[in-house]
């Protein structure tokens, strides 16, 4: 019954610099914004959703929709599906942008992938889909 992930969480205390990273640098379209709580992206078919932590483990109000507190401390991780034609250019596009590429990897299947961080320092991936025999 399950068909897919709707959507990925990820933690960042700075909200503007998560909101500059993955919309002006990583070119994810930003859907919506509230305050310091959250910041959403659309990414392919599914949403990526950038949570201040301190944020989230509050109660909802009243009057808002009734989501419990969530959330985590630390760093998560999160990868990004990239046809590996296009994974020079990502790779090329977070060099000019300062992000250092921590590791590019030729997995046994023949996939590849590579590591970065975003500014709160969760470790993002880009991977063909091959990786998981995804077509």
């Amino acid at each position: 019954m399950i068909e897919g992930i709707l959507e990925t969480a990820l933690y960042a205390e700075d909200l503007d610099a998560a909101e500059g990273f993955y919309g002006d640098i990583l070119g994810l379209e930003r859907i919506v914004r509230a305050g310091n709580r959250h910041v959403f992206f659309r990414c392919g078919p599914g949403v990526l959703l950038m949570f201040n932590p301190g944020e989230t483990v509050k109660a909802p109000s009243e009057d808002g929709p009734q989501v419990p507190p969530h959330g985590t401390t630390g760093q998560g991780h999160a990868c990004f599906r990239v046809a590996r034609s296009n994974i020079d250019a990502v790779a090329a596009a977070l060099k000019e942008a300062g992000v250092a590429i921590e590791s590019d990897v030729i997995w046994p299947n023949g996939a590849r992938s590579i590591y970065f961080r975003d500014p709160a320092g969760n470790s993002l991936e880009c991977a063909e889909p091959g990786l998981w025999s995804i077509g």
